[in-house]
């Protein structure tokens, strides 16, 4: 930003050099303050949800980030032609580019954010922590050297021990680090480390440190102006990660003696001072339970400042505009008051279920939760987003298009209570009441994480989920209570009307119902759905039009039992039913015959069976391997002739900004490749011949 070159400048456009949540979110708060906003996305964001709400928008190019999120001159070009004063990074993309900031200054535009120099002497965390480390600052054992030859790195590493952490010098969000723990891996590591850094920040300098096993991740939001006042809004535990990216967040961080606290706080604030620091920032620390270290600073918003947010009552990127048009901060470090604890979830397009491989596609559906005021007096001090008990700062809703190409996050929910067992309460309630169809989402799995008896005691930490993540996994089969309201949903879609079901006015003639009438007889009506390689009957027995009874039980077994039905109620999302002594209750959705029921913290997605479709269906190919989504192959670890093992990997594809494996699902021999690194392959696409 420079902000002392364009001091009680009055910003009245903004351009969001971003996309998604994040771009929504910014608009959201310029809008409040009358500010006119502009937006830019690429070809394959052009009816993204952030297009649609700015009040105007440039598109920069084609999908790949550096034709166009990337790009710094048509950046600049859209800024020039739209009259946009100012530009807001967002996080992400170029939002810790030196080079970007320096370059909007020098184009006469504002940039929220801090100066190119904080932002430089943050880059390299090889610069970073022997600095900090200076001027008294906590640091990691480590190596933060020039020397950057991997056999020069090789010794270094055996010199430090293990466990060790390899991780890229510039860059950040946890991408390209490598964990080692036998010495055997630590030359591919480094390889695999250095090729990532080169290929995605253009820098393959590696950084060295020692490894805890299993730290709480503790950062510190701080904020600074150009009039010399630098404070801090409090602290965040971000422990739950999964392949070093934050999911849940939560504020103010759980289980710390105040006494470190207050150093940790004061630090951060030390850092941002050290560099001369403006605006936004947090300094991000490990804790093992009794000492800290400093790990890096990130130089710009963060996605998890929604909880900051929360518990102090104030808008962040309010802040940021103000102190980026020249203001002081609005607040002293004594005014700034923490009431009650926030978290936040981050739902991604993702397969728990397989993997967590991205999603990408067409949102069918994607409800989220609704918005609650809070309650809380004293809380609700600020007409912008920080007065909510259940807040959602989305990117996309239903009919949206998400792309392959870019990172995998959908949306935040957040939850405000006047405890944290109160907020983590809540969060996994407007969780369970998200509603997503047409790609994988992680939203029930994230609401287990959540009511979990160690995250709610803080026994959490960074291996929280890599510890733990088989007792986090779903129902592998639908219960029968699911099964039941699927064939309830189905018959009242079949039907003329829920009164079919429902029965609180009589259908037109018997011949309008789909009860299976027959005159003064008990009306049986049987469906049968798929589960992945399961099968199910489930029955409905009908009486003068009301559902009476049901069961269900696998494909041709005979019923263990039957369950009463005393009410059923179904309307055009809603099924709800009275099955024994049990009042159960969903959302459903149908599309042909695929059909999703939540119930509670639940999800089932059923494939109605229809012998006419199944007579005529084609079954893959069975000896081919192929890729889940569009993505680039990073690496073919195999060779044509050679025997693999089911599980064996076999080669490593990038998608949606993260490197993901795959693996034999079966022995065999790889018979031929149809691939090769640095390929862009589209979805379904054959990888490679495995013999069966």
């Amino acid at each position: 930003m420079a902000p002392s070159e364009c001091e009680h400048q009055v910003i009245d456009s903004l351009l969001v050099a971003n996309r998604g949540e994040i771009a929504c979110r910014i608009f959201r708060t310029a809008r409040r303050l009358g500010i006119r906003t502009i937006a830019v996305f690429s070809e394959a964001d052009a009816a993204a949800k952030h297009v649609r709400e700015a009040d105007g928008a440039v598109c920069l190019g084609a999908a790949a980030p550096r034709e166009s999120y990337l790009n710094i001159g048509r950046l600049l070009a859209a800024a020039k032609s739209t009259g946009a004063q100012s530009i807001h990074p967002g996080y992400g993309f170029l939002s810790e580019n030196a080079a970007f900031a320096r370059a909007c200054v020098a184009a006469g535009r504002v940039f929220v954010g801090p100066p190119a120099a904080a932002i430089e002497a943050m880059g390299s965390k090889i610069v970073a922590k022997a600095r900090m480390r200076g001027v008294g600052v906590p640091v990691l054992p480590g190596y933060e050297g020039g020397l950057q030859d991997l056999p020069h790195l090789m010794e270094e590493a055996r010199k430090l021990g293990l466990p060790l952490m390899i991780k890229p010098a510039a860059g950040g969000g946890g991408k390209g680090m490598r964990i080692v723990t036998a010495e055997a891996d630590i030359e591919g590591a480094l390889a695999g480390a250095r090729r990532l850094a080169e290929g995605s920040f253009g820098d393959g300098a590696l950084l060295l440190e020692r490894f805890l096993s299993a730290p709480r991740h503790v950062e510190v939001q701080v904020f600074a102006d150009t009039h010399g006042h630098t404070i801090h809004l409090g602290d965040r535990d971000c422990s739950i990660q999964r392949r070093h990216q934050k999911l849940i967040e939560e504020a103010p961080a759980p289980a710390l003696a105040d006494d470190v606290r207050q150093r940790m706080r004061a630090a951060a604030v030390l850092v941002a001072r050290e560099i001369g620091y403006v605006g936004a920032g947090t300094v991000e620390f490990l804790f093992d339970g009794t000492g800290f270290y400093f790990m890096e600073m990130n130089t710009r918003l963060q996605v998890e400042h929604t909880v900051t947010e929360a518990v102090t009552g104030l808008d962040l990127v309010e802040w940021q505009l103000r102190v980026a048009s020249g203001e002081a901060l609005p607040l002293t470090q004594d005014q700034v008051s923490l009431r009650g604890h926030a978290m936040e979830a981050r739902v991604c397009a993702e397969d728990p279920e397989h993997e967590f491989l991205p999603s990408a596609g067409r949102l069918r559906l994607l409800d989220w939760p609704g918005i609650e005021p809070t309650s809380e007096p004293g809380n609700a001090r600020d007409s912008g987003p920080a007065a909510l008990a259940i807040r959602v700062d989305a990117g996309f809703e239903t009919g949206d298009e998400v792309p392959a190409v870019y990172d995998s996050l959908l949306g935040k929910v957040i939850a405000w209570g006047a405890s944290r067992s109160e907020a983590a309460s809540k969060l996994a309630a407007a969780l369970d009441d998200t509603h997503a169809v047409g790609i994988h989402t992680n939203e029930r799995w994230l609401s287990r994480i959540l009511r979990d008896s160690r995250f709610r005691a803080v026994q959490h930490s960074v291996a929280f989920l890599e510890q733990h993540a088989p007792d986090l996994g779903s129902c592998a089969e639908p219960d029968r209570p699911a099964l039941i309201l699927a064939a309830l949903a189905v018959l009242c879609k079949v039907g003329s009307s829920s009164a079919v079901l429902s029965g609180p006015s009589a259908a037109a003639s018997p011949w309008d119902t789909v009860d299976g009438f027959t005159p003064n007889l008990i009306a049986p009506v049987e469906l049968t759905f798929s589960h992945g390689t399961s099968r199910y009957d489930v029955g409905i027995q009908f009486e003068r039009g009301r559902a009476r009874a049901a069961w269900a039980c696998p494909a041709g077994a005979a019923p263990l039992e039957e369950e009463k039905i005393e009410l059923a109620n179904v309307g055009a999302d809603f099924v709800a039913a009275q099955i024994g002594a049990e009042r159960v209750s969903g959302r459903y959705y149908i599309e042909d015959n695929r059909v999703h029921v939540w119930l509670g913290a639940g999800h089932v997605e059923l494939l109605l069976d229809d012998p006419r479709n199944r007579a005529y269906s084609t079954a893959a190919d069975p000896g081919g391997l192929t890729t889940p989504l569009p993505g680039v192959v990073v690496s073919i670890l195999v060779s044509a002739g050679q025997s693999v093992a089911a599980g064996e990997a076999l080669l490593i594809v990038e998608a949606m900004k993260m490197e993901h494996t795959l693996r034999a699902p079966r022995g065999g021999t790889v018979l031929a490749l149809h691939c090769a690194p640095g390929d862009r392959v589209p979805e379904g696409k054959a990888l490679l011949d495995l013999s069966t």
